[in-house]
């Protein structure tokens, strides 16, 4: 088939457009990154861009010494990893329920699901549940509560309807039960959708503080964001960390700041390439039938 010149010329222009949307959206961490790996003395008169002005390590080597965010590290490792398993397992059972044609009151199940997509919780009653139910500082408060969505029940439901009826019926004849079908066929061969939406939620749950401020007394349960709300909205870098350290004349606390955020943002970013050949076929759900 012959690509004609205007086809060309669109092509050419979109990915122009996409390359200065990329970079504009990259552009705020390459920034970061400058400040943080520059001399104090450039980044006090804002003499920094996109390329770091005599190179120093002293914010990333002072940041590698804190106990406290190598232990919120973990939390937020945690509580991702741990949350989005239990996510994706609520999420694809449930919807495989009710993508089966035989399923009594499926109906009235789903009609209550969208009405929970539709009108959210309050916040004291979703805090007095939790507390009823014993998980109020714990990690379990940050994972069981948001653990299922409506839109991602829909979207997994949708995805499940889509498989062929044929390969059920197969699985049927072969002595396969519901458990079977479930975890040997539906799941497998729905890995776009559920890399899609694990990716969404664990973005999600890594970026929460919100739910770990109302349920979160101890200090050693604290997730990253929790400390990097401390550093950037409080500006309370003496209390977390402490203002004894040596180090601390080195660097001015704005590259403390981007150094932080990077150390906060680079472990989730390193997920998006591993699952990108699942992330763009389960983004397009739905727009395409046979």
């Amino acid at each position: 088939m012959p690509i004609y010149k205007s086809e060309k010329l669109f092509h050419t222009i979109n990915g122009i457009f996409f390359i200065a949307l990329s970079l504009i959206m990259v552009a705020p961490l390459i920034n970061l990154a400058a400040i943080s790996l520059s001399s104090h003395q450039f980044a006090d008169t804002h003499q920094v861009y996109f390329w770091p002005k005599g190179f120093n390590f002293d914010v990333y080597r002072y940041i590698f010494q804190q106990p406290e965010l190598w232990k919120s590290l973990s939390v937020t490792i945690y509580i991702t990893v741990v949350g989005t398993i239990i996510t994706l397992f609520f999420t694809s059972t449930i919807a495989f329920s009710l993508s089966r044609p035989f399923m009594p009151g499926k109906t009235w199940i789903l009609k209550g699901i969208i009405i929970t997509f539709i009108f959210s919780v309050p916040l004291i009653p979703y805090y007095l549940v939790v507390r009823s139910l014993g998980m109020e500082n714990t990690l379990w408060a940050l994972m069981i509560p948001n653990a299922l969505g409506a839109f991602n029940v829909i979207i997994m439901k949708t995805f499940f309807q889509g498989l062929s009826a044929e390969i059920f019926d197969a699985a049927y004849m072969d002595g396969c039960s519901e458990f079977g079908i479930y975890g040997r066929i539906a799941v497998p061969l729905s890995m776009p959708a559920v890399a899609t939406i694990g990716l969404f939620h664990a973005v999600g749950q890594w970026n929460s503080y919100f739910w770990a401020l109302i349920f979160i007394r101890a200090k050693s349960m604290y997730p990253l964001q929790i400390i990097l709300k401390r550093l950037i909205v409080e500006d309370d870098a003496g209390r977390t960390f402490g203002s004894d350290d040596s180090l601390l004349s080195a660097f001015t606390p704005e590259q403390m700041k981007a150094g932080i955020i990077l150390f906060a943002t680079i472990p989730i970013l390193l997920v998006y390439p591993s699952i990108q050949r699942y992330f763009v076929k389960g983004a397009m759900v739905g727009s395409l039938k046979e």
